[in-house]
């Protein structure tokens, strides 16, 4: 297939393929007439990468699940490489979720602490009280 309907396919643009293509992550074959020529294992490559990017993942985080995938294996996620990847990025999600819950834990207790209604603040049309 050529470079628009693999990126259709995909659900991204031909400029974000050739993008994948030019850190290495996309291999393209050429034709005779020198395009640019996709085959099925390339399509589910773009899938993968647009899934990991989905999660967080950056391009850096994608190649060791490209490279699983090129070595033969179903899902990307199987190598010891990508299993740390997982690991390390639901690792940052929990400290990012940690963080939240403490800045939420810290807005309710600021909001129970107000007695009662608000209290009215008058501002002077300068901006000074």
């Amino acid at each position: 297939m050529l470079i628009g309907e693999l990126a259709e396919r995909a659900g991204t643009s031909a400029r974000t393929v050739r993008y994948y293509e030019q850190h290495g992550l996309v291999q393209p074959g050429r034709s005779a007439n020198g395009y640019r020529v996709y085959d099925e294992h390339e399509l589910d490559i773009v899938r993968k990468i647009r899934g990991l990017l989905e999660l967080g993942f950056d391009l850096v985080d994608a190649r060791p699940f490209v490279t699983c995938l090129r070595a033969g294996h179903r899902s990307g996620d199987e190598c010891p490489e990508s299993v740390e990847s997982l690991r390390r990025r639901l690792a940052e999600i929990d400290d990012a979720m940690d963080a939240l819950s403490t800045a939420r834990r810290e807005l309710s207790a600021r909001i129970s602490a107000v007695a009662g209604p608000p209290p009215k603040c008058e501002f002077s049309p300068e901006g000074t009280i």
